[in-house]
């Protein structure tokens, strides 16, 4: 948390874009004389700040659809640091901002969640990482410890983990995780930890049928 101070405010994300490859910003790009927010950034930047023309645009149509009178205050909201690209906010309209790897955006949480779907394609991602899942019901850890080591020695290129779960004394078991960049491999370990779950006398159940990709910075 940073006060409304712009002094702070710089010092802060000047601070933290130099150590982190993204930094996000919340609070401070509204109407109101204390949101600084904006001005901040674009000190920390070394730039000039002033209305972006299609900035005020989207806030012009946007207050003409809601029959809203579009003030001198609801108009700083266009002040954009130049240089710096629009975040598009399909919430309230007023739209955030990118200043090199310093993201902007609202204060508002709902506001935030929609600024984010224009913010994804934007992000540098690292290798892609696959799991597949194994549940096997009625099953304890204890039962399959031994075997799962002796199964992980084997793919020395993947990480598998046991998750248990206990809801009630009918409905419990473990949960066999796989996890690896090499989808094929991740196949051939699923099939295998089916057949440790049979072994122990287990039906084993692979959640939704195949690997499911998930994103690795």
């Amino acid at each position: 948390m940073v006060p409304d101070i712009q002094a702070r405010i710089v010092e802060a994300v000047n601070a933290l874009r130099g150590q982190h490859r993204y930094v996000f910003t919340t609070g401070g790009i509204g109407p109101t004389h204390d949101d600084i927010t904006a001005d901040a950034i674009a000190a920390a930047f070394g730039v000039e700040i002033s209305e972006n023309e299609r900035a005020l645009q989207i806030l012009e149509a946007r207050y003409a659809d809601v029959d809203t009178e579009f003030t001198e205050a609801r108009r700083r909201m266009a002040r954009i640091p130049h240089g710096a690209s629009l975040i598009r906010n399909p919430v309230s309209g007023a739209p955030g901002f990118q200043m090199g790897n310093v993201f902007t955006l609202a204060g508002v949480p709902k506001i935030v969640e929609g600024m984010l779907g224009d913010i994804g394609h934007r992000l540098e991602t690292g290798v892609v990482v696959s799991s597949v899942t194994i549940q096997a019901g009625g099953l304890r850890e204890g039962d399959l410890a031994e075997q799962l080591a002796g199964l992980a020695g084997n793919y020395p290129d993947l990480s598998l983990g046991s998750y248990p779960w206990f809801r009630t004394v009918q409905d419990h078991g473990v949960a066999l995780v796989a996890r690896g960049t090499d989808r094929d491999r991740l196949l051939h370990v699923a099939d295998d930890l089916e057949r440790l779950v049979r072994d122990l006398g287990g039906c084993p159940e692979r959640v939704e049928g195949d690997a499911r990709t998930e994103s690795a910075a």
